[in-house]
């Protein structure tokens, strides 16, 4: 196997319950180049087999079995043998999206940052919350993000690994372990001393980690009280360090008050809203589904159903990362690539939508500007159109706000293609194409 460009880290203790839908959900990734290292830290239960019996049929599973040493002896472990350019990090109770491990990677090459740092989703039971602390997508600085930070210093998602993606070179470089002797923010510090040494991150406004509140809280951890008084002494002063070391001296004096916060917060698990908040949903409900009837059945209307569903997985990355809806999204691809001048009428048709929720998505990019009409600018606001401005011919123009979601369309169309043709060859490629186009002009007359 070639070098994976992404190792992909899961402790493994006692986990026979959850472990194969950790596996599954890294196996059905879009991206494939990667390496899964499972450790797994001394078992009683069937996690061992489960481990061995997934390496013996995917040769990008590679387990580890060692004597229980605990979670961050079981990651050290991983991180001595991985051979991925990035580290990406599991608990063997959760599990990824789909497009996890792709999202991560291609934000890190393509803004040539040395960390990605995620939202995710807290699951709690049968729902589930979107968390994330940070609200603008894009490159952040060190020194800013050490700000966001500070503002929230005990989030979870700042302080654990697994929302989150690391250079492997400077992780060797700097020799950087989890600490075993650790039990309590070993993975804060980890984050605090990785940060320390790279230019920029990543903020991924998309949630691809489902994380499940089962782990033991800080006060149910068997450490005695005079060992958590060393731990709390231990990590605070990094906390300091850290700080010191990032912002200037009159910077630092100026939130110096802000860094006591993490003595008193650093115990919870970062503001997550409760499944009874608004925000929380029917876990299920947050990403395109499809049923395993309608991916086995055959017959010309599950072939469209499926194609489409397909498309809309990809769409549905752009619209979380863009915080737009799935139906702005596919109406921005469709002015993209349709004839200029066409009527409203016949938008809402090939994008299925009635007139009045057709009205509504273009209004929203209307204010958002990123679209522009001539005709339909004077009309904003209202709740409706008469049938004759629906029938009339209209220009929809895209505005440069939305060359950046184009460009993330053309990645998506990219990965829904390459998703289609796996395994196709060159020569194989070709003969579609033709049959398509013979298959399009036989559609197209017997249309007109």
């Amino acid at each position: 196997m070639n070098s994976p460009y992404v190792s992909i880290i899961v402790p493994v203790y006692n986990a026979e319950t959850n472990l194969k839908r950790c596996i599954d959900s890294v196996l059905k990734q879009d991206f494939e180049k990667f390496e899964l290292l499972l450790v797994d830290d001394g078992s009683t239960d069937a996690s061992g087999m489960i481990c061995d019996t997934y390496a013996k049929q995917d040769p990008r599973i590679r387990v580890i079995h060692q004597k229980n040493s605990g979670v961050s002896a079981a990651r050290n472990a991983a991180m001595g043998q991985a051979r991925g350019t990035y580290l990406q990090f599991l608990d063997s109770d959760d599990w990824i999206t789909p497009d996890a491990t792709g999202l991560l990677y291609r934000m890190a090459e393509e803004n040539d940052c040395e960390l990605v740092i995620s939202d995710f989703y807290r699951v709690i039971e049968e729902r589930l919350a979107p968390k994330g602390d940070i609200q603008e997508q894009g490159v952040l600085s060190r020194k800013e993000l050490a700000a966001y930070m500070m503002e929230n210093p005990a989030d979870f998602y700042y302080g654990v690994l697994w929302n989150k993606l690391y250079r492997s070179d400077i992780i060797r470089s700097l020799g950087l372990q989890m600490d075993p002797e650790l039990h309590w923010c070993e993975d804060f510090l980890f984050n605090m001393e990785y940060i320390r040494h790279i230019r920029q991150v990543y903020v991924l406004k998309v949630p691809i980690y489902y994380y499940v509140k089962t782990k033991g809280s800080l006060v149910s951890q068997a450490v005695s009280l005079s060992n958590m008084v060393k731990m709390k002494r231990s990590v605070f002063q990094s906390y300091h360090d850290f700080y010191k070391d990032i912002f200037e001296e009159e910077d630092y004096e100026k939130n110096r008050l802000q860094m006591y916060r993490f003595l008193v917060d650093v115990a919870g698990d970062g503001t997550v809203a409760p499944a009874f908040l608004p925000g929380a949903m029917k876990l299920g409900d947050e990403r395109i589904s499809i049923s395993v009837g309608a991916v086995e059945s055959t017959g010309i209307q599950m072939d469209l159903y499926r194609e489409r569903k397909l498309l809309e997985r990809f769409l549905e990355t752009v619209a979380l990362k863009q915080d737009m809806s799935l139906e702005e999204i596919k109406l921005l691809l469709h002015i993209s690539q349709a004839e200029e001048g066409c009527s409203l009428k016949e938008i809402a048709q090939a994008l299925h939508l009635s007139k009045a929720r057709l009205w509504l998505v273009i209004q929203r990019l209307l204010s958002r500007e990123i679209l522009v009409s001539q005709e339909l600018s004077h009309m904003e606001g209202k709740r409706q159109l008469h049938s004759r401005q629906f029938d009339s011919r209209v220009e929809l123009e895209l505005t440069d706000f939305a060359q950046e979601i184009l460009r993330e369309l053309e990645i998506a169309g990219d990965n829904y293609r390459r998703t289609m043709f796996a395994g196709f060859t060159q020569e194989e490629l070709e003969q579609y194409e033709m049959l398509r186009e013979k298959r399009r002009c036989n559609i197209k007359r017997a249309l007109q």
